[in-house]
């Protein structure tokens, strides 16, 4: 501020300077002497204004317009101050430069070559997104200057890249694409701040390899393919033969419980049919008595009479039949 004060001085003498005129004049004296007199006034004049122009040249010297998103290094002939530079208008010493950075969330992309841990070579396309921390403007200028993205960014991105890449087979790289970023944006995050900067995120975006080895992979694809196919086909044959095979046995299990269901329907009936007889016979048993025999004897004996009877004792002797005369 000293200055501008100063600035408005200095415009104030000038402007003062370029108005005073000097005049001179032919009059008489008191003694009817001619004489030449001098005389000075101020007038302002098209000069006076010519005045502002440095005054206008110092003032914008000392004015610098930070851009939102940005901040401000200071620096006085090379040399950078601890100070930084706000967005806004700020003053600064007419000698002193102000240099930019942008603080916003940047992008930029890449393009490598990198080789899988079993030797196999991709062409990788990425990006890389980050930011500079306001606070450590001024650091990063006066270590790194303001090409930080080419100088300490883009070279620690190809080694962290080929570095993840080496930890995997080529398959493996195929589906691996978040992993890879993850461990890549670990890695270089770590790395870049002690420089104030911020690694916002680390993208692999796309994964190409050798017409050789995309050539393999799909023969290989399409082997597995063929082999799954021929899988399926057999586990759906076997399970068709298991389900047959366990139809007969149900039906085999059925006819037999039919059997043995007919089984036991007949000895049932066989063993009631007996009981019944049993206790038939045991009711006719209880029945009987001598003159009912004697009874039934009589009723049941056509009038013949037998050819041996039973003795006394163990002997058997015939019975003779003689006729008997009628007298007819």
């Amino acid at each position: 501020m000293s200055w501008v004060v100063v600035a408005i001085l200095a415009a104030i003498v000038v402007f003062i300077i370029c108005g005073v005129r000097t005049e001179r004049r032919n009059t008489t004296d008191r003694m009817g002497n001619s004489v030449i007199k001098t005389e000075k006034h101020f007038k302002v004049t098209k000069r006076c204004f010519l005045a502002i122009l440095p005054l206008l040249l110092i003032i914008g010297g000392c004015i610098s317009a930070i851009p939102a998103g940005h901040t401000g290094v200071l620096t006085t002939f090379g040399r950078v101050e601890d100070k930084v530079l706000s967005e806004g208008v700020n003053f600064k010493l007419p000698y002193q430069t102000v240099i930019k950075i942008d603080n916003r969330v940047q992008k930029e992309s890449f393009v490598l070559e990198a080789f899988s841990s079993d030797i196999q070579q991709t062409s990788v396309v990425g990006s890389v997104n980050f930011s500079v921390d306001k606070t450590q403007s001024q650091n990063l200028y006066r270590s790194v200057g303001v090409n930080y993205y080419q100088t300490v960014i883009y070279p620690r991105v190809l080694e962290n890249v080929k570095l993840v890449f080496s930890g995997y087979t080529a398959e493996g790289l195929i589906e691996m694409r978040t992993v890879l970023s993850s461990k890549t944006k670990e890695l270089l995050t770590a790395e870049m701040s002690k420089y104030g900067i911020n690694i916002i995120d680390v993208n692999i975006e796309n994964i190409d390899f050798t017409d050789i080895f995309t050539n393999a992979v799909e023969a290989k694809q399409v082997a597995q393919q063929n082999k799954l196919t021929t899988q399926t086909e057999q586990e759906a044959a076997i399970i068709i033969a298991n389900t047959e095979a366990e139809k007969k046995v149900i039906a085999a299990q059925a006819e037999a419980e039919t059997a043995k269901i007919a089984a036991d329907a007949e000895a049932y009936k066989v063993m009631v049919e007996a009981e019944a007889k049993a206790k038939a016979n045991e009711e006719v048993a209880n029945s009987l008595t001598e003159m009912f025999i004697e009874y039934t004897k009589i009723m049941n004996w056509d009038g013949s009479v037998p050819s041996v009877q039973l003795g006394s004792g163990d002997g058997v002797y015939p019975v003779i039949d003689i006729p008997v005369d009628t007298g007819d």
